[in-house]
């Protein structure tokens, strides 16, 4: 999910407190796909992805181009509802195990203990597991205060949400953010794992990240995986969770593949 930048200076209150009762007020409307992050060993969906789409399937970047400093937080905070409202409605909660995975925006996060009631309360009234949510932001966000994502992590955590860092290689934090904070998920850039049976220095750069996450106990997904080539050579390195068109592409109203 592409995001734009926002500023912490601003009082709490004065960013949104009060649009927690607010969040009907977006005016556009949109829709979630989902998409299935592969465990190859079981050959069973790990999580679901929630992907954020137009009602008529527009791209996400149609919907996000709407997004700016004055709906971020209600979009965001929609978002999350949207995604376990419609999750459980297709029966994700019922398959064993399996996670659901919601991208958020840091930025629009202002205390991650206020900020995540409509979550909680969006699974208490769809009934969805709150242990059963991942949540994943962009590592190609620019967060100027790293401080502030790890307090959302921290927190989520404590939650006992599932973290997750995506597109991992490709943004402003890199390894520095690793150091700082280790989650349980990473999720490779679709621009290291692109045709990386053929390309020798994107192997040993997955095989460096798949040695530091093994040693962190992180679990290491593959993103943007397209022919059988880029899955075999990830499996080959160790990546046995592997999302992309290979598997499924998003749809709009189901679960592929469960």
């Amino acid at each position: 999910m592409i995001m734009s930048e926002t500023v912490f200076d601003q009082p709490f209150h004065a960013l949104g407190c009060n649009e927690c009762r607010n969040l009907d007020s977006l005016d556009f409307q949109f829709t979630m796909a989902f998409q299935p992050i592969m465990d190859l060993q079981i050959q069973q969906p790990f999580a679901y992805e929630a992907l954020v789409r137009g009602l008529n399937g527009e791209g996400a970047g149609v919907i996000l181009s709407k997004v700016n400093d004055s709906n971020r937080y209600r979009f965001d905070q929609a978002c999350r509802v949207k995604a376990i409202q419609q999750a459980s409605g297709l029966g994700l909660d019922k398959l064993p195990d399996c996670l659901l995975s919601i991208n958020f925006l840091p930025n629009a996060v202002y205390r991650p203990e206020t900020c995540i009631r409509a979550t909680l309360e969006a699974s208490k009234e769809f009934e969805f597991p709150t242990n059963r949510l991942m949540f994943e932001v962009t590592e190609g966000e620019r967060v100027h205060d790293t401080a502030h994502l790890v307090g959302i992590f921290n927190e989520y955590r404590r939650q006992g949400f599932t973290t997750a860092i995506d597109d991992f290689g490709a943004g402003y934090s890199g390894l520095n953010l690793l150091a700082t904070f280790q989650p349980h998920v990473l999720k490779l850039d679709m621009e290291l794992t692109r045709d990386i049976d053929i390309a020798p220095a994107k192997q040993a750069i997955v095989a460096g990240i798949a040695l530091v996450a093994e040693k962190l106990n992180i679990t290491l997904v593959g993103e943007g995986i397209e022919r059988e080539g880029e899955r075999d050579m990830l499996l080959e390195l160790g990546v046995r969770y592997q999302q992309g068109y290979l598997y499924a592409k998003p749809a709009i109203g189901m679960l592929p593949l469960a």
